[in-house]
């Protein structure tokens, strides 16, 4: 008889195949807070010992149309670990340790060898914070995307303690903000950055990107960065992180500002990295919308008393790091300035 599910897109024995490489990659997360069977219905992972109010605290993301990046240059093992870095800074934010991940990819036309790599990464980045990958989904949707396409997202759950959850309400007029340096676009501004690159610039991916002495692929799949390693040691001399994603400094920094304080950004508090130098020059993008599409080299920043700044960014230097003082918060109403440069 005809296979029809085959003969309609969907490859069952394709999909068998990504599950069985899939099953071992993720048997190399399991930690001792993991439970039950690989490949169960549910991923189930212990809350950790040590915390007298747990709270869990979630997050999901994707990668966005960075994943076009890794298509076009054949490169899928990266784009994983940028998946969950990302995630894992965002509970950081809240001073949440990593406990469990759950991965989904949907593809047109499944590859088990690209499943494959893209789990590689997703269990690269879980086994560098002690993490489980508890569980995910792999999807064919030949109707919903194109062959050679497919999509890449992923939920993180983390525990903080009640009473040390940070939630910005210890800002004060006169902290000081640090700016944790970003490796490159990290998983945000891609729609913008591939038409500059690709479109109007017109290189490939194998092409020298411009000031620089890497590809145009190893510039836009520099994997994002983990400040975990950086902020965990520090936490009790934060009042306050913000992520530096979609929106920029200023869309994300007041998110964690209170009501009676503005934040100050020195515009020239770092230096920025070629890359935005490039996109900022060869697309003729405004200062303004630089600001508010890409994080322009700083990755975290970190709200700190005055007297707190030196042990903070000495913590970032320990594990490689780069960071700098780049602002101070003052008296006034929720919002974000730059000085003029």
């Amino acid at each position: 008889m005809t296979d029809r599910y085959g003969a309609a897109g969907v490859r069952l024995d394709v999909a068998d195949e990504a599950k069985r490489r899939i099953g071992a990659l993720v048997a190399t997360t399991r930690t001792s807070l993991a439970l039950g069977k690989i490949g169960a219905f549910g991923g189930m992972v212990r809350v950790p010992a040590g915390f007298q109010k747990p709270v869990m605290v979630l997050s999901t993301d994707g990668v966005g149309t960075k994943v076009l990046v890794a298509a076009k240059a054949g490169i899928h093992h990266t784009v994983g670990e940028d998946l969950v870095n990302h995630c894992v800074n965002d509970i950081l934010v809240h001073g949440a340790t990593p406990v469990a991940f759950l991965d989904y990819i949907a593809a047109g036309v499944l590859d088990a060898s690209v499943a494959a790599a893209l789990v590689e990464g997703i269990a690269r980045g879980c086994r560098s914070h002690s993490m489980t990958l508890a569980g995910g989904e792999t999807a064919q949707l030949p109707d919903l995307y194109a062959a050679g396409h497919y999509d890449l997202a992923g939920t993180i759950v983390g525990v903080v303690d009640e009473d040390k959850a940070l939630h910005g309400d210890h800002v004060a007029a006169g902290d000081v903000l640090i700016g944790y340096a970003s490796n490159g676009l990290h998983t945000n501004g891609y729609t913008l950055a591939r038409r500059i690159v690709f479109d109007e610039l017109g290189l490939g991916v194998e092409d020298p990107f411009p000031e620089t002495s890497e590809t145009v692929a190893q510039v836009l799949l520099a994997v994002h960065r983990s400040y975990a390693a950086a902020v965990m040691p520090v936490l009790d001399r934060v009042h306050a992180l913000a992520h530096i994603t979609g929106g920029g400094i200023a869309g994300n920094l007041v998110r964690v500002l209170p009501d009676t304080c503005e934040a100050l950004v020195e515009s020239g508090g770092w230096e920025w990295p070629p890359l935005f130098r490039v996109l900022m020059r060869a697309g003729k993008v405004s200062l303004s919308e630089m600001r508010d599409v890409f994080n322009l080299g700083i990755g975290m920043i970190a709200i700190t008393a005055r007297g707190d700044v030196e042990p903070v960014i000495a913590g970032a230097a320990r594990v490689g790091i780069p960071a700098w003082v780049i602002g101070e918060i003052r008296p006034g109403s929720t919002g974000v300035h730059f000085s003029q440069r």
